[in-house]
């Protein structure tokens, strides 16, 4: 028998559902609900640690509740913080990093005051769309239902920059008429899975991939030519092949269509050139804001410093534009590719070399070479041998840059237990309307 309840919210977990804890000290998540409010929950599911509620009825709002900018708010599990306004939100950010710190780092100190975009709508540069086409031949693109892989589907997106949003509309309309197969699953025989697009913030060149499990679609080239001759900010039109029933977005294998396979980007003054499944963060006048933070805690003097999951080098670059010399380490060979022509197009060659390869592979050899290492791995943080390897092997200064505060804690929970002591962490706002933080923590030895 479903049990209902009354639960005062008192925090956010790490995907923006209200936490709470009933009577009795089980703990509730219930999505929709926000900090410092009270409403009556009916319990939907159990699990082995916690409960999953859903709210019947606010008695309680929080005073930073709104009405959310984008109309599919309540269905889209894209942004999960679009009915908290933008102070509020960078309350629970900035919260949400230091329970994390406190609860899985054991680590007192305080954050900074964390970072606030300039805007919170508009600002993504990058969008990966899943596609299903229904039964009665109708495309659907959108991102996924909250805890589900169900599309909701759309026409636009508020979050993202504004010259991508106006693109999705004719593109799904085009993709519609051209009645291609669409298998984003790949329960039958394969099609079409997702739509990505990416814009240069400040160039304003737009790339299109159409990722897809095989290149059998009559009249593809035509349509990419349409598009690159309807819409002069689009440089490329590229098909990638993703043929694996896996999680991971892009294939292996990227092929033009019409146009150029990459385009060109201003970022801190330099020139880069972006594929269409490089790393590169998706809010661009944030991350331009890192960089000061970088060259601030790598003061005083010019520094050798390792660039641990660099990407196409977008702060490698920088670091040695600025004095520094750097060894930037990367696993993914066409990220590699790309940093390495990136340095050249800045002539930067000299100050900024590339390795390819896993980092745990190549950074111990390194350590003692180098006075500095800025690490800005995936959400799920620092491999164990890269732990260890800094260390037993600790340089002077460690920068982390940290899209996910649980991990972050873990991994500076085992550095401060060993060689090094925190200087500062400081929270940055770089997805707005969604539950997700930057931190940038500066260690020294």
């Amino acid at each position: 028998m479903e049990q209902t309840c009354d639960v005062t919210i008192t925090g956010l977990s790490h995907d923006g559902q209200g936490v709470g804890r009933l009577s009795d000290g089980q703990v509730v998540f219930v999505p929709d609900l926000l900090p410092g409010e009270r409403a009556r929950v009916r319990i939907v599911h159990r699990a082995r640690r916690h409960l999953i509620g859903q709210c019947e009825q606010r008695l309680s709002d929080n005073d930073h509740r709104r009405r959310p900018p984008c109309i599919l708010a309540d269905h889209c599990g894209g942004c999960a913080l679009q009915h908290l306004d933008h102070q509020g939100q960078l309350a629970s950010k900035h919260d949400m990093v230091v329970q994390a710190l406190g609860r899985i780092g054991t680590i007192r100190s305080s954050p900074d005051a964390i970072l606030a975009a300039a805007s919170e709508l508009g600002y993504r540069n990058r969008a990966v769309i899943p596609l299903e086409r229904t039964a009665d031949g109708l495309l659907r693109a959108g991102f996924y239902r909250r805890g589900s892989h169900q599309i909701v589907n759309m026409n636009r997106c508020p979050v993202l920059d504004p010259r991508l949003d106006a693109l999705i509309e004719p593109i799904k309309r085009d993709l519609e008429q051209a009645d291609w197969p669409v298998d984003r699953h790949l329960s039958g025989e394969g099609g079409l899975r997702h739509l990505a697009l990416r814009i240069g913030h400040h160039s304003g060149e737009i790339l299109i991939t159409l990722i897809a499990s095989h290149d059998r679609f009559d009249g593809l080239p035509e349509l990419a030519h349409h598009w690159l001759e309807r819409w002069p900010a689009v440089v490329g039109v590229v098909l990638n092949l993703q043929p694996k029933p896996t999680n991971t977005l892009f294939g292996a294998h990227t092929r033009p269509l019409a146009g150029r396979e990459w385009l060109s980007e201003r970022f801190c003054n330099l020139q880069f050139q972006l594929g269409c499944d490089s790393f590169f963060q998706v809010n661009t006048p944030q991350a331009e804001r890192v960089v000061p933070l970088l060259l601030e805690a790598l003061q005083p003097g010019a520094a050798t410093l390792v660039d641990a999951y660099c990407g196409v080098g977008a702060f490698s670059l920088p670091l040695a534009a600025a004095g520094h010399q750097v060894i930037g380490l990367e696993l993914q060979s066409a990220a590699v590719s790309l940093a390495r022509c990136n340095a050249q197009l800045n002539n930067l060659s000299a100050r900024a070399s590339f390795q390819e390869g896993p980092v745990a592979e190549h950074l111990e050899a390194l350590l003692p070479q180098v006075d500095a290492v800025l690490v800005d791995p995936p959400r799920k943080g620092l491999e164990a041998a890269v732990r260890e390897a800094l260390i037993q092997r600790p340089v002077s200064r460690l920068l982390y840059l940290s899209c996910d505060p649980a991990t972050l804690a873990r991994d500076l929970g085992a550095l401060l237990a060993g060689p090094y002591a925190l200087q500062r962490v400081q929270p940055i706002d770089f997805f707005p309307n969604t539950s997700h933080v930057e931190c940038m923590a500066v260690l020294s030895s």
